[in-house]
């Protein structure tokens, strides 16, 4: 009895001492010190591990871009996940998901990029993962078509810095970048449609193991014509549109077989010239470097279009048609550092099927690396106000060859 008379005399004090303690703050709710860090050096604000939260490219910040336009941006990333036109593996369709998780460790440190000496997440652009374009699996004149349509409703809107800044679009307009995540290789050819759209024919440089200038009838047989659009021949194609700028157009990693030298001849004709991938035992990355810059120039505007089996199986496994004898990780990242200068103006990379993949993801990470570098080098070009107009007589040029 003496006992329960104490605890009732000490439960009573306390009580009245929290309630005339005004000065003690309450425990409620979050405390966002507790959930957000901030990164040392030029890093920003981490809201979680890295190895947790929703995926989107580099950590990057996500808006449905297609669903609204209320957010502007210098750099978009988007997805296009499309596998139906591919010759032997499927399952690229699961490529920008795939990228996307190989991605989540790029801004672990802060996301300063050593070897070009800049920080593509903490810059002047504003860079977002706009998420994935909506493609059909059932139909695939439709997916091109949502593909060309997805992609350049996010190319033509004004970007967030520079937007009345004259640039080198065909109406003189500066306009925001666009990465997209693949997909198979059949995407550039709406991609490049889009890109075309509001550039003109332009030029490309093209990272592969493959030609894909192939003849529908080479490749595919062509039995209709919605076959000989495929992964193979969307090169062709694009040839045969007027898409693609005249003799400024490079392969780089080649190694591929043939139905013969004619499909050498061929590929000439569709205005490309080729670095063969056993070309980095003789003249070495720097000089692979060199012959993609003389051929394509730092004036004009540029697509960049990479295969991920430009790399050789043994760096990247979980790839559609997968070709022995490429170049390491390590090298195709050098060699895309070494395009600093050019005025890349939208880029893609294709052809990664994470199926395929080892449980360490050498394939997704190594495609996000090369995107990491891509992303490095548009943001250190600047804006694309600083091309400026193109000359009139190219723009008129690009407009009769579009026609």
């Amino acid at each position: 009895m003496k006992f329960f008379t104490t605890a009732v005399a000490l439960a009573a004090v306390v009580t009245a001492h929290g309630d005339h303690d005004h000065d003690q703050e309450p425990m409620e709710g979050p405390h966002q010190h507790l959930w957000y860090n901030t990164l040392p050096g030029d890093g920003g604000t981490q809201a979680d591990s890295v190895f947790s939260g929703i995926s989107t490219f580099g950590r990057l910040p996500y808006h449905p871009c297609l669903a609204s336009d209320a957010v502007k941006y210098d750099i978009a990333f988007i997805g296009a996940p499309f596998d139906t036109a591919t010759s032997y593996r499927p399952g690229a369709r699961f490529g920008p998901s795939g990228i996307r998780q190989g991605s989540r460790r790029l801004n672990l440190y802060g996301g300063y990029n050593v070897p070009l000496e800049e920080n593509p997440f903490n810059s002047w652009a504003k860079v977002l993962d706009c998420g994935d374009i909506p493609v059909t699996s059932y139909d695939n004149a439709w997916a091109i078509k949502q593909i060309e349509e997805g992609h350049n409703s996010i190319l033509s809107r004004k970007p967030k810095t520079d937007a009345d800044k004259v640039g080198p679009s065909k109406k003189g307009k500066t306009l925001p970048r666009v990465i997209t995540l693949g997909g198979d290789h059949t995407i550039t050819l709406p991609l490049l449609r889009s890109v075309t759209r509001e550039y003109g024919p332009i030029s490309v440089i093209h990272f592969d193991s493959h030609l894909d200038t192939w003849k529908p009838k080479v490749f595919g047989g062509s039995p209709s014509k919605q076959a000989s659009i495929n992964h193979g021949t969307y090169f062709f194609h694009a040839s045969a549109e007027g898409l693609l700028a005249n003799d400024s157009n490079i392969h780089a990693g080649i190694r591929t077989t043939l139905s013969g030298p004619s499909d050498y001849e061929n590929d000439g004709y569709c205005g490309f010239e080729i670095v063969e991938a056993r070309e980095i035992d003789t003249i070495g990355m720097h000089g692979i470097i060199r012959k993609i810059k003389e051929r394509v120039g730092t004036e004009k505007p540029v697509y960049l279009s990479i295969d991920i089996d430009t790399l050789d199986p043994a760096f990247a496994p979980a790839t559609g048609t997968p070709e022995t004898g490429g170049w390491s990780t390590r090298e195709l990242r050098t060699i895309i550092r070494g395009l600093e200068g050019i005025n890349f103006v939208a880029a893609d990379i294709v052809e990664v099927a994470p199926a395929y993949d080892t449980n360490a993801e050498h394939t997704t990470m190594a495609a996000a690396d090369v995107l990491y570098e891509v992303m490095t080098l548009m943001v250190k070009k600047g804006p694309l106000s600083g091309m400026g107009a193109m000359p009139q007589v190219d723009a008129a040029e690009r407009e009769v060859t579009e026609f």
